[in-house]
């Protein structure tokens, strides 16, 4: 036979229990926006702080100061063959000449004759010249200009053509980069060209603005020497 079983009643809310589930909810909540809060802050925070670092990694280096005289051509440079000389006598235009370094590395002087041109550089050569002429010269003035050279340049970096470039003559930095298809206008950043040159066993780096040179502002120019390296860097931009 049969017997049904009693059901067990479940036990009703308490009143204290009725109070306390409905206060849970209410204190959780506020806990849980103040730590979204915190948390959004410290985001914030970490990504003001990585903006501010990056910003001071990518401002353009300062730019080089140089004297006059490191401006212009070379005159560190030893002559060899193959060289074209011009030499001025200020005080004897008579005597003015232009002339190839000869294969035995000679030119030839009038009164003077073959004086040695290949090894010196254009201050020694200078200095030759007014020993071999003596009192010859009322003036002891007499300059020596390299007219044409073989030398080659790198270029590389935001130009359109990076690469080799070969000169037959002295060339400047912005010469150099016309050389290499030009700036390219959309990434290049022109106030902190890099000519990094070697020298001895170690490297100089040399940063310059030539902005002005472009907008014709400043007409000074800086002459590159044989085996420089021209790095245009990339503009910065955050977006």
């Amino acid at each position: 036979m049969f017997t049904p079983t009693a059901v067990r009643p479940a036990r009703a809310l308490e009143t204290g229990d009725s109070i306390s589930a409905l206060r849970r909810p209410a204190q959780s909540q506020p806990q849980a926006a103040k730590a979204l809060r915190r948390t959004l802050r410290s985001g914030i925070s970490l990504v003001l702080l990585a903006a501010a670092a990056l910003l001071a990694g990518c401002q353009s280096p300062k730019t080089t100061f140089l004297m006059d005289d490191a401006l212009g051509p070379d005159r560190t440079i030893a002559l060899r063959e193959g060289d074209v000389l011009k030499v001025t006598f200020p005080g004897a235009p008579n005597l003015n000449t232009t002339q190839q370094i000869r294969r035995d590395g000679n030119i030839n002087l009038a009164l003077a004759g073959d004086i040695r041109a290949a090894g010196r550089t254009p201050a020694d050569l200078e200095k030759a010249i007014l020993g071999v002429y003596g009192e010859q010269l009322l003036s002891k003035d007499v300059t020596v200009t390299l007219e044409s050279t073989a030398f080659s340049v790198y270029v590389t970096g935001c130009v359109l053509r990076p690469g080799k470039v070969v000169s037959d003559r002295p060339i400047t930095v912005l010469e150099a980069i016309l050389e290499a298809g030009g700036f390219d206008e959309t990434r290049a950043n022109l106030k902190a060209v890099r000519v990094i040159r070697r020298e001895g066993e170690g490297q100089k780096n040399i940063v310059l603005n030539l902005k002005p040179v472009i907008e014709g502002t400043v007409a000074t120019h800086f002459y590159l020497r044989p085996s420089d390296i021209v790095y245009v860097p990339e503009r910065f931009s955050l977006f």
